[in-house]
């Protein structure tokens, strides 16, 4: 439904955006990733056509979007970021102007309109003012707009700012419930989003895509995915981090408790099979008749590979050290 093939956007000697090329398809949920200027807003921007690229091409839904602009709009519902609207319209008179703009007319103008404000929680504002409304139902009527017509393909640029916690899951749900049979494009600062709504993530940094998998595979990135937190009682640190450092299953340690129990973190070494480090530390804890409270094997987390790809190497290497 999107092919994003080499999208180049350059502001003067400033490349924004630079070789970007992904596509995604129907029933798919992507969510861009990326640091404050990495270049997400401007390639939504050049997706939905609000913005002409430097170089490169996009395709929606089959259509050449510089040859076919008409036909590749029609396709896509757009929230932009900062949710715009005309203020001194109220809800209803704004969502019937975004269906007339659609070519929507009569019954199915009304159909429309009225299905927008059910999906999006909007009845008990619909004859406000857009300028009287908090920024969460602000957003929700901009979000309203880019559903009116249901679209095969929605580029959503940080859907859920602004919004409440209550309203923050609303919106998920209703992302991962459209992108069952949509093509969803959002972008986002809020990691937990990723696994709440997204079948794949982008993550996108200094203009180029630096990782592009599912969720469970960025994940896998993790320094953290595959290690084994441990927990000994009545036995000292020293003790039980010189015997995790003999095992051949164990790379490195780091003690992160000593008392009142110890806890300390082993990581495996490279093609270790799965589940191999754990099964290795509960032997060793057997024949040294640890009392064992906790053994457990970590799952890889999205900050700290969204941290390791996008920080500077220098910084990286001081707030690592800062951490304990």
């Amino acid at each position: 439904m999107i092919k994003v093939e080499n999208l180049v956007k350059a502001f003067g000697p400033k490349l924004a955006v630079n070789g970007v090329s992904f596509s995604v398809e129907r029933g798919e949920v992507l969510g861009f990733l990326g640091p404050n200027g990495a270049g997400k807003s401007t390639t939504m921007r050049m997706i939905t056509g609000f913005m002409p690229p430097t170089a490169g091409r996009v395709s929606v839904g089959g259509h050449d979007l510089a040859e076919h602009p008409i036909a590749a709009k029609r396709l896509i519902g757009y929230l932009p970021e900062n949710a715009p609207a005309y203020t001194d319209m109220t809800v209803w008179g704004f969502l019937n102007f975004a269906a007339e703009l659609r070519g929507l007319r009569g019954e199915a103008k009304r159909r429309a309109v009225m299905r927008a404000i059910e999906i999006c929680f909007l009845d008990s504002v619909v004859h406000q003012s857009v300028d009287t409304l908090s920024k969460g139902y602000r957003h929700r009527t901009c979000f309203a707009q880019s559903i009116i017509h249901d679209p095969p393909v929605l580029i959503l640029d940080e859907p859920t700012d602004g919004l409440d916690p209550n309203q923050k899951h609303e919106v998920r749900t209703l992302i991962r419930r459209m992108g069952q049979t949509k093509a969803i494009v959002f972008s986002t600062h809020i990691l937990e989003e990723v696994d709440a709504a997204c079948t794949r993530a982008i993550i996108i940094d200094r203009g180029q895509i630096v990782a592009n998998g599912t969720p469970a595979e960025l994940r896998q990135r993790s320094e953290l995915a595959g290690a084994v937190a441990v927990s000994v009682q009545d036995t000292p640190a020293s003790t039980v981090n010189q015997k995790l450092r003999e095992l051949p299953t164990v790379k490195r340690t780091l003690v992160l408790r000593e008392q009142p129990d110890v806890l300390i973190r082993a990581y495996p070494r490279a093609g270790g099979r799965n589940g191999e480090l754990q099964a290795s530390i509960y032997e060793l804890a057997v024949r040294e008749r640890w009392r064992l409270l906790e053994l457990r094997t970590e799952e890889g987390r999205l900050d700290e590979v969204f941290r390791s790809i996008t920080l500077p190497d220098t910084t990286r290497t001081v707030n690592e050290t800062a951490t304990p």
